[in-house]
């Protein structure tokens, strides 16, 4: 047979051989080795075959076994490993991805997928496999490895396939499924971590910072039930893990900044929140995948944590924790307040507190110099009175965040007002209960030498806030208050103010009003 290079196929034990082969080949296995002699009434006998063999000859045959199947034969599935955990089995019309080493009975290797560098791509139950392989494929798990020995009646049968599948053949797969997915699928969710209190949740329009792990489906490496990790395309959404950056990834959901399975996925999530989010191909990267991590009709899982979300339209969020009864005063604009406070990201990070310092923190509202979230939960409070604030970040620190505050972080205040001063109206650093003295400037001119010098104006000041006359802007620092005062009407800064330099801050409005005019 090595002579024609065709090996031999036949049905033993019917008649179509010599007695001797028909016996001899009897229980032979797969690439065993057999040395046969065959006398001449188990041959030719004493007819032989005319310019070959003799009549009378004893036959020496050398055999070896390549291929044994029987036409009652079934598909041998031998399951070699296999997930745990094991959600979904492959069905009729699934599209599946895999890995294959193929050879014939006695070991010789016709094709591996390896080699190619990738996986072979096809749907299952609609004749684009051989049956044996349509067949072999039914039931398995994602990760799941099989032998698969299909008969040639199921394979290539008399035919075989080009020069490295011989007629009659039965074949070995060594099958490994990396993933499989339906066209019809939609996103799947496993709800990993809930929080017990979930106030709202996300939805189209909202701004949500998370982190995640993004893998393929074969279970190689990485964590849960699955593992190689991604690389995803920025401008679409994902790279492999966002943990490795440490930096959240950062996104509206439900407005295609993202892959259409992680715009569905993030939708109704909650702070604190993990899950799982299984995306097939058509919404995800599709037939082509992306870049050299994502290939082709990849089904992706991403394991995501949520780390905050807000809406662009939010306000600040007040919840009143304690108000002292019978709270008549509360702070309004312009006033100067004594504050502790904690502030913390929404997983619970510490990021600032008055507490670390001396003092409270001191501040006058409306003056510009806290973010405008928290300037907003400071207004209206009474002294004593402790609130919690919810501040989204285009009423904080915005999308570049600030030292210590990640962009786009929503933050979570505790407040408690120590105390108040009823302040005075934007630009002034002084205001007068009543009318002013009609001739100010004498009054102001303690000594009546034609000027007034720094300690004489103060003087003047402090005398006419303590006799209930004016209000100093509040400060913690009133002689810094009381030297600006003097700065501002010093106009020619020679230390000291004459009358005609002195004016009140509404006759100055009323001059530019005049000049705008």
């Amino acid at each position: 047979s090595y002579d024609r290079g065709a090996t031999v196929a036949g049905v033993v034990g019917v008649g179509r051989l010599i007695t001797g082969m028909d016996r001899g080949l009897q229980g032979m296995c797969v690439n065993e080795r057999r040395h046969l002699i065959v006398p001449p009434h188990l041959g030719y006998g004493s007819i032989g075959v005319a310019g070959l063999i003799p009549p009378d000859a004893t036959l020496y045959f050398d055999v070896i076994m390549l291929d044994i199947w029987n036409k009652n034969d079934k598909l041998q599935i031998t399951t070699l490993s296999k997930p745990e955990r094991c959600n979904r089995t492959v069905e009729n019309s699934d599209f599946v991805r895999y890995h294959y080493n193929g050879t014939l009975l006695d070991g010789t290797p016709f094709d591996s997928s390896y080699s190619k560098d990738s996986t072979y791509d096809t749907y299952v139950g609609t004749g684009w496999l051989i049956k044996g392989m349509d067949q072999g494929l039914l039931g398995m798990c994602a990760g799941e490895k099989r032998s698969i020995i299909i008969p040639p009646f199921l394979a290539y049968g008399e035919k075989g396939y080009g020069t490295v599948i011989p007629p009659q053949a039965s074949l070995v797969f060594s099958v490994l499924l990396v993933d499989f997915h339906n066209p019809k699928d939609g996103i799947f969710l496993e709800h990993l971590e809930v929080p017990e209190s979930c106030k709202r949740r996300a939805v189209t329009g909202d701004f949500v910072r998370y982190h995640y792990n993004g893998t393929l489906m074969d279970g190689a490496g990485g964590g849960g039930r699955s593992g190689r990790a991604l690389l995803h395309d920025d401008a679409r959404g994902f790279s492999c893990c966002s943990y490795s950056r440490n930096h959240t990834y950062n996104t509206y959901i439900g407005k295609g900044y993202i892959i259409p399975g992680m715009d569905q996925g993030l939708q109704g999530v909650c702070m604190g929140e993990r899950r799982r989010v299984i995306i097939p191909p058509h919404l995800a990267y599709g037939e082509n995948g992306t870049g050299n991590k994502i290939p082709g009709s990849a089904v992706l899982i991403f394991d995501v944590h949520i780390i905050d979300f807000h809406n662009p339209a939010d306000p600040v969020e007040i919840e009143t924790v304690y108000r002292p009864e019978g709270c008549n005063v509360t702070t309004r604009d312009r006033d100067f307040i004594r504050y502790h406070y904690n502030c913390s990201l929404l997983d619970g990070t510490k990021l600032f507190s008055s507490h670390d310092y001396e003092k409270p923190q001191e501040v006058t509202l409306g003056a510009n110099k806290v973010i405008e979230g928290l300037n907003t939960g400071l207004l209206n409070m009474c002294a004593g009175e402790r609130r919690v604030l919810i501040v989204p970040p285009h009423l904080g620190h915005g999308e570049s965040g600030a030292r210590g505050v990640p962009g786009s972080a929503v933050l979570r205040f505790e407040v408690e007002l120590i105390s108040m001063e009823e302040g005075v109206p934007e630009g002034y650093l002084f205001i007068w209960h009543g009318d002013p003295p009609a001739s100010l400037y004498e009054q102001m001119d303690l000594n009546k030498d034609g000027e007034i010098p720094a300690d004489e104006f103060s003087t003047f000041i402090k005398t006419q806030v303590a006799e209930g006359k004016g209000r100093l802007m509040p400060s913690s620092d009133p002689e810094k208050v009381i030297a600006d005062m003097f700065r501002n009407q010093d106009r020619n800064q020679d230390g000291k103010i004459t009358s005609e330099e002195l004016k009140l801050k509404s006759d100055e409005d009323q001059e530019k009003i005049h000049e705008e005019l």
